[in-house]
Order: structure tokens, then C-alpha cells, then sequence
């Protein structure tokens, strides 16, 4: 892809590497020092937005996902291939980028149970459609792998296109994929070669096999019964050391039987009225003297 400024002035080494400073490294030699640093950081800025562009087209995006704006908010790394060899007035050709970032990911292994991982991801990979099948591409991903020191089946690809995995199946033999719930592939090895720890959860259960409650569960939430008041009270209330509380009730005790219950209450002290009844007993002298009283009242009136 040609740019009407000068490539090669912008980007020293064939193979220039980005970050979300968007700084470009520029070429020592005549001419580099007279040029604005702002202007250079444009130029930078357009070149990423013009391939990123590129990219989505060729992938039949609806909008691009590698953007100027989006490398400042985010912390990827750009890999920007160029071709100083063109014949294009001395100014050189963009040849095509190769975008990663390292993503926190829950990823499935082959028996269902999820994964907690941050691998680094390939986000956007693009060659011209005029410089495809030239090697350019595997000379991109092979430096790309070599800095960020990595395997090619330590990586997570999100969205990869059907070109794309031809192309990890033809140079790093990457055939066999886990299948996942989201956008990102991996591949057979990503789960045993991982330098980062890898958190694992819990594989989900079937919903045939949830059921309300387990018996273990049913015992647990069964309650002890409470005795009805006063049964559950203790032999004798303590109040509390502050004036005007209420007494407390003591722990807890068993059911009273009904043999026990009848027992007690013939222990109980009854009522000296009571007493003299059981006991053959008229009553109390005052009851007596008032029903006397009141027969001689009707003696009289006779």
C-alpha cells in the first residue's frame, strides 16, 4: 500500500514495532531532523488507520478493528512490514501489520472445565492483496514470535479468518482447535505449554443432574422444634445486671410428660377453700357465720 509521504523516512527498519504511544522511530540520516515530530506522528497515525481499513475489508468487517484511536486506549502491539525495495519514487510501500495483546480469557479444555488464562492473542493480521504468497507473511509472524518469545500454540487468535488458519495449518502445522464459547481459537497444546499459571473452575454440571435439595442438604436445614413456652423455660430466670429488664429465658429442656405434668400439679399447694372441701371441711369460719347469718334471717320472717 503506498502513501504520499515518504515511508521509508517514518520507518528505519524494515520490520517496525508500535505501541499505544503511537512514537514513531524515524531513520537517522539527512533530512529526519528537519521534520516535525508531530508531523511524523500523523503520518503514523494514518498509515495504521489506512490498513486497519484494509484489514476489515478484507475480512468483511463492518468496521475496523485496528485503528489509530484504538492502539492509544489499548495496550497492543503493532508489527508494520515495509518494502523499501519498490519502486514507488524512493518513498517505499506499506506491505502489511500483524497486531497482538495480551487478553484475560476463560477458555475451555478438551473435558469442558473453564480456564481463567491471559495468553497473547493475535488480533489483526493483514497482507496486501498484491504481495500475498510471498513469504511476507510468515516473515512478519516469525518475527513477531521470536520478540515476544513465544509458541506458535501458546497463542489465543480472535476471529481468525478461513485464510488465516490455512495459513497457522500450513507453516506451524496448528490443525487441531478446542473448541470455545467465545471468538477465540486454540489449539491442541495451548493448556500444557502455558509459562502462566493457569486457574482452572469448576467444570459446569449438567442441569439433568441439579436437583432442589440432597438429602445431606434436608438434614441441614432441618430446625430444631422450640417447646412452647413456659416448658422451655429453666428452673429459675435470671435478670440482667441493668434495672428494668426483662428476664431472660435459660437454655432450652425437654418435653415434661404427662405423668410428670400430672404429678407436679398434685404436689402443688392448692387452695386452703380448696383444703377444707377435700378434707370434709365446711369452709372458713367468715363463709360460715354469713350462711348461718342468713338462716336465721329467714327463721325469723317465718
Amino acid at each position: 500500500m503506498e502513501f504520499p509521504f515518504d515511508v521509508d523516512l517514518l520507518f528505519g527498519e524494515r520490520i517496525t514495532t508500535v505501541d499505544q504511544r503511537l512514537q514513531p522511530p524515524g531513520r537517522r540520516g539527512a533530512g529526519f531532523a528537519t521534520t516535525h515530530r508531530v508531523d511524523l506522528q500523523q503520518q503514523l497515525m494514518t498509515i495504521i488507520d489506512e490498513m486497519g481499513k484494509a484489514s476489515a475489508k478484507a475480512q468483511n468487517l463492518p468496521t475496523p478493528i485496528t485503528s489509530a484511536s484504538r492502539m492509544q486506549t489499548n495496550r497492543h502491539v503493532l508489527y508494520i512490514l515495509k518494502d523499501s525495495e519498490a519502486k514507488t519514487a524512493g518513498k517505499g510501500v506499506i506491505i502489511g501489520f500483524l497486531k497482538v495483546g495480551y487478553k484475560k480469557l476463560f477458555v475451555l479444555d478438551r473435558h469442558g472445565a473453564h480456564n481463567e488464562v491471559e495468553p497473547l492473542c493475535v488480533l489483526d493480521f493483514y497482507i496486501h492483496e498484491s504481495l500475498q504468497r510471498h513469504g511476507y507473511g510468515k516473515e512478519l509472524f516469525h518475527y513477531m514470535l521470536q520478540r515476544e518469545r513465544v509458541q506458535p500454540y501458546q497463542l489465543a487468535v480472535d476471529r481468525p479468518s478461513e485464510k488465516l488458519l490455512c495459513f497457522l495449518r500450513k507453516h506451524y502445522n496448528l490443525s487441531d482447535t478446542i473448541p470455545q464459547v467465545n471468538n477465540f481459537v486454540v489449539f491442541q497444546g495451548f493448556f500444557s505449554h502455558q509459562h502462566a499459571p493457569v486457574r482452572k473452575l469448576p467444570p459446569k454440571r449438567h442441569e439433568g443432574d441439579i436437583k432442589p435439595y440432597s438429602l445431606s442438604d434436608r438434614e441441614f436445614l432441618k430446625e430444631e422444634v422450640e417447646p412452647p413456652w413456659p416448658f422451655n423455660q429453666s428452673r429459675s430466670l435470671t435478670r440482667s445486671s441493668s434495672v428494668g429488664n426483662s428476664p431472660v429465658r435459660g437454655c432450652l429442656k425437654p418435653f415434661i410428660h404427662e405423668q410428670d405434668l400430672l404429678k407436679n400439679l398434685r404436689l402443688c399447694p392448692p387452695h386452703s377453700t380448696a383444703q377444707h372441701l377435700m378434707n370434709g371441711e365446711p369452709g372458713d369460719p367468715v363463709s360460715q357465720r354469713r350462711r348461718t347469718s342468713s338462716l336465721n334471717r329467714s327463721d325469723n320472717s317465718h
